[in-house]
């Protein structure tokens, strides 16, 4: 399989991980999906990334709103983070690929802290490095995690694995009259609100002239065919 690209950092939403309705929990069998497909792509000889989310499990933000500390319920969706990561990682190994699971806050006993480069070694070394715990920090969502990842490991694009396949003028399954954008710039996603990542992760790429491609991860194959550049999904650019 040809590809345009060497390096990509995949951005896996929680939900992806619950199931097709993006359930909570974690569902074995859509994990293995993403496991397998994952592997076709690092079979051609691609470099692969991973950042995970955590919201099948717990999303800081809206735990916040029971009353909690903010700062408290983000650090407990870090927490969440890694648990899925730990569970992609089963499913990779499981079918011969070796991972590394590497996190932004240290538990050792489970996964090595984010050094910079150490993850390109391992890149380097034919690993996925499957990246947990966000930036480490409270506040900042998982895609800046992607975002700030991608550019710290010098990858060609950013994959944004979503359940519909692009980004559109309004929810497709609420609006018929929905459109899907083939193209975006960045600066479109700021002006128009398009609530595809929030505008930290768009403005981090757009410094650092990183694409992203947005696309429909449930369909098993897309993986392969987003990274092959055929025209799937929307991509984001300057």
């Amino acid at each position: 399989m040809s590809t345009p690209y060497q390096r990509v950092l995949l951005k896996l939403s929680g939900e992806a991980l619950g199931g097709p309705e993006g359930g909570n929990g974690i569902d074995p069998e859509s994990v293995r999906t993403i496991a397998r497909q994952i592997v076709g792509v690092h079979r051609a000889g691609v470099q692969v990334a991973v950042v995970v989310g955590g919201g099948n499990i717990l999303r800081g933000a809206n735990f916040s709103q029971l009353g909690g500390q903010r700062a408290s319920a983000d650090y407990m969706g870090m927490l969440a983070t890694v648990i899925n990561a730990l569970a992609l990682c089963d499913a990779l190994e499981s079918l011969g690929l070796p991972t590394r699971v590497m996190t932004a806050i240290e538990i050792r006993q489970v996964a090595e802290p984010f050094l910079r480069r150490v993850a390109l070694a391992h890149l380097e070394k034919g690993r996925v490095v499957i990246l947990a715990a966000g930036t480490g920090n409270p506040f900042f969502t998982t895609d800046t995690a992607a975002a700030l990842r991608a550019a710290e490991l010098s990858c060609d694009v950013l994959l944004k694995a979503t359940k519909v396949d692009g980004v559109y003028t309004a929810d497709p399954k609420k609006d018929r009259a929905a459109r899907r954008f083939d193209e975006l710039t960045y600066m479109d996603v700021l002006k128009d609100g398009l609530r595809i990542m929030d505008g930290t992760a768009i403005t981090m790429c757009m410094e650092n002239r990183l694409p992203v491609v947005v696309f429909n991860l449930l369909e098993e194959g897309n993986l392969e065919r987003v990274v092959r550049g055929e025209p799937l999904g929307t991509r984001i650019r300057s």
